[in-house]
């Protein structure tokens, strides 16, 4: 990462999305397990792959169990994850709020919801139990809200001081990556807070698209443009080609 007082590349040559992809996958280092729900964060983790992380062991929360094909659903979640076996998370939501719970249940009310979603799956047990978890997704006003509508997968409850509280194992969200910059809890609060911008875009663009008042580090970096290659596998992982 660069810091914000030296020039950065133009952003012109690759998307927002790209540029997400691209700085989930370098979240998650070789020799991880890493459970990855569907959408992004499998895009990420297959990126991880197929640039620095060949021996990655990848399980997807899309129907399919990836490496751990032969394990029955019991002993995924008995044996790997609830023992916390699973080195990274690489979760997504409709919702996340300032202490990192994310919302995959309804919008609105939960008895006369505005919108019912598509539930929980696996992300409850994920969040719970995961040694970390990094949250992947687009950075928007409605998705990044004070509080969310309904916690289906506690980040850090309503403070610090509430995992420990709930007895969960993992260690909650360590970065949440979307396509403006970074997100990390505060080591005090356990608050967001923004660590980093992506090329191009500024801090009041993310202040606006976040619905708490959000704190700034004063060590604010600027992210690393994908590199040509970083793009091309990118580009080959969303195509479906390449090995």
């Amino acid at each position: 990462m660069t810091t914000l007082d030296r020039p950065t590349t133009d952003a012109g040559s690759w998307t927002s999305d790209e540029m997400l992809a691209v700085a989930a996958a370098r979240t998650v280092r070789a020799g991880q397990a890493c459970f990855a729900g569907a959408g992004l964060p499998a895009r990420a983790a297959e990126l991880a792959r197929r640039l620095h992380a060949p021996d990655l062991l990848l399980v997807h929360d899309d129907g399919r169990l990836g490496e751990l094909g032969a394990v029955s659903l019991p002993e995924l979640f008995g044996y790997w994850i609830q023992s916390g076996r699973v080195d990274v998370g690489l979760l997504s939501a409709a919702q996340i709020d300032v202490f990192g719970n994310l919302n995959t249940t309804v919008l609105g009310d939960y008895a006369e919801p505005d919108l019912r979603l598509p539930g929980s799956g696996s992300a409850p047990e994920i969040a719970a139990s995961c040694r970390e978890v990094v949250v992947v997704m687009r950075h928007r006003l409605p998705a990044f809200v004070e509080r969310v509508d309904f916690v289906t997968s506690v980040g850090f409850g309503a403070g610090p001081l509430d995992r420990a509280m709930l007895g969960l194992r993992g260690g909650g969200p360590r970065q949440v990556i979307t396509d403006l910059g970074v997100l990390e809890p505060d080591p005090d609060s356990a608050e967001l807070r923004l660590t980093a911008v992506h090329p191009g875009v500024r801090v009041e663009q993310v202040r606006a698209e976040t619905g708490w008042p959000l704190e700034v580090s004063e060590d604010l970096v600027v992210t690393d443009a994908p590199t040509p290659h970083e793009l091309a596998a990118l580009r080959s992982v969303m195509t479906g080609s390449g090995s």
